[in-house]
């Protein structure tokens, strides 16, 4: 017998493991020490200014005038500088701009992946070193901080080009599937996916930069032209700045410009591009006016992807420590805040559990109480904007305060800004309601507005999965434990598109791979990821002989005209192919042989 002494040098292995993990992670990160590689592209630092010399817009005169559905009216809403006027779309020229993209996207269904990839790093050029600039326009536009514009749409815009040039080949290349029982051995078959042709967006006003260039880079990636149809409140950075730098990107790499085509105007003119002859039209606003623009697609059967706002749950499980509250209170308050809460995917009920209802209650008032409201680019300490549709805003979102104080919700904090000083504007003072009861109407009705919503505390995991279950809305959702098991398990049963555990549900924006959308009330079908890609694209089942001597040819038994052996020969077919056992097998062989 030998005995044979093993040593382990423990330093070594340390070493190698280090290694191991450093090489992971090199790997994964080395793509941020990589140039973008895209072309340079300049836009006019004029298209970000307001036109000289500045003036103010009398929002009280316009919001009790008459309306001219002939103009768009654009102003900041923060500072209420006048930012001038954008003509709008008739029926006649968003037909004219869906012909032009036709034309188009007719050169660019041939353009190669390596051209679109050059187009998706072009822009993520543009975006990076022009992010300041386009955060002012987006300030500018919508009323929102520099901070929200950067973080909610710099980054997330530049995610999504980074995800598209570098995954948009692999999700759109031929698919090989498994081949059929009957014909694996002298066929293959994939799926193709083809663009669609024209896409059309109707798009809203929160996030004026990256409404615009999601749907866009998406569209042309996947070999498609797009006309996006941009809200009245958008439509001065989307008919200067934003527009011209699309144009330039295109240019850059050598794609039509009338491939993205931008729609100006009201209600006809979203009517006009869903029924304009568009090969698919996505929409993302209201379930009121999502329903509109379904029944109007149905006239011409064109496929609709509608997103449309949500309630998403915030579930605080109460095992969560002092640090975790902590740490919880910033995620909720950035979660409800930012964009003054004027946000698809933004928590809007929160459930917490009643051993830790008074801690998060208690991190959560002082913060509130020390937001800054106010015009963003010119105080970098502000805290919140805007809300961005004046006192059609402000009004709606103090009925549904004042609702639910009425039937027992109290307001923990609710800014500084006295109520005078808020007419004529579009501020509304940060707020949080708290013990709100699931009768107020902010209990089912989205808010979209800067007003944190605690309900009363919940007595266990199950009831807090319950009261966040029962709401019409389900687009993303949250829950937050000291065990991740135990937020897994909550997550895991919240009835969303979306849910993230320990994490704040907006946080699927910053994973591109990853589709958007949710259920119910929230809408349906999906954008983002290879779901979102390919739902861009005609998806076509392919078939050919893997053997070029192997041909289809008909069995005898199956011929035209029937001679009565048909059906036995499809049932030896079946046995064959399908029968369970060695039995079964045989049996079919013989049904086989005697039909031929």
């Amino acid at each position: 017998m030998y005995s044979h002494e093993i040593t382990v040098d423990i330093g070594q292995l340390l070493y190698y493991a280090a290694a191991a993990v450093a090489t992971y992670y090199a790997l994964q990160f080395s793509s941020i020490l990589l140039p973008i590689g895209g072309k340079q592209v300049v836009v006019s630092e004029e298209l970000a200014e307001p036109p000289a010399p500045e003036t103010k817009f009398d929002l009280l005169k316009h919001e009790k005038a008459k309306p001219d559905f002939s103009v768009v009216k654009c102003w900041d809403p923060s500072t209420l500088t006048y930012l001038g006027e954008v003509r709008a779309d008739t029926k006649d020229t968003v037909e004219l701009k869906i012909k032009k993209c036709r034309a188009a996207q007719e050169v660019w269904a041939k353009s190669s992946f390596s051209q679109r990839r050059q187009l998706m790093k072009t822009m993520l050029r543009f975006v990076v070193e022009n992010q300041a600039t386009i955060a002012k326009v987006a300030v500018r536009d919508s009323g929102k901080t520099v901070t929200d514009a950067i973080f909610g749409e710099v980054l997330v815009t530049c995610e999504k080009l980074k995800w598209l040039a570098a995954n948009g080949e692999s999700v759109l290349r031929n698919e090989k599937r498994a081949t059929g029982s009957l014909v694996w051995f002298t066929k293959n078959v994939w799926v193709e996916y083809r663009p669609l042709g024209v896409i059309g967006a109707i798009v809203p006003w929160n996030y004026p930069f990256h409404n615009v260039f999601n749907p866009v880079s998406a569209a042309l990636m996947a070999g498609n032209g797009i006309v996006v149809k941009v809200s009245p409140y958008a439509s001065w950075s989307a008919a200067g700045y934003f527009g011209a730098a699309l144009r330039e990107c295109l240019k850059a790499v050598g794609a039509p410009e009338d491939l993205v085509q931008i729609v100006h105007g009201y209600g006809a003119a979203g009517a006009a591009l869903v029924s304009g002859g568009i090969d698919k039209c996505i929409f993302v606003g209201s379930p009121e006016v999502g329903k509109i623009v379904m029944e109007t697609a149905s006239k011409t059967l064109t496929p609709v992807v509608l997103e449309l706002g949500g309630k998403d749950p915030f579930v605080v499980c109460d095992d969560c420590s002092a640090s975790d509250l902590d740490r919880i209170s910033q995620i909720a308050l950035r979660g409800v805040f930012q964009s003054m809460g004027q946000n698809c995917a933004g928590p809007e009920r929160f459930f917490v559990g009643s051993t830790v209802y008074e801690g998060f209650l208690s991190r959560i008032k002082p913060l509130a109480d020390q937001l800054v409201v106010g015009a963003s680019n010119e105080d970098v300490k502000v805290d919140c904007g805007a809300v961005t549709m004046g006192s059609l805003s402000r009004d709606r979102l103090q009925g549904l305060v004042d609702d639910a104080v009425s039937k027992g919700a109290r307001i923990l904090s609710q800014g500084k800004i006295p109520p005078q000083e808020l007419v004529g504007t579009s501020f509304f003072p940060p707020t949080v309601l708290v013990d709100v009861p699931t009768t107020a109407r902010i209990a089912q009705e989205e808010i979209f507005g800067p007003i944190m919503c605690v309900f009363a505390p919940t007595s266990s995991d199950e009831d807090a999965i319950a009261k966040a279950n029962a709401c019409s809305f389900g687009l993303s959702s949250c829950a937050f434990a000291a065990s991740t098991a135990r937020a897994k398990a909550v997550a895991s049963r919240l009835k969303a598109g979306m849910s993230s555990v320990n994490d704040l549900e907006g946080t699927t924006y910053l994973s591109q791979s990853l589709p958007f959308g949710g259920v119910g009330e929230s809408g349906f079908d999906k954008f983002a990821g290879p779901e979102g890609l390919r739902g861009l694209c005609l998806a076509r089942s392919c078939c050919e002989d893997k053997l070029g001597f192997a041909r289809t040819s008909i069995p005898p038994p199956l011929h035209y005209p029937s001679k009565g052996k048909g059906q036995d020969f499809a049932m030896g077919l079946v046995e064959l192919f399908y029968g369970d056992g060695v039995a079964g097998k045989v049996r079919g062989i013989v049904k086989l042989i005697k039909a031929g």
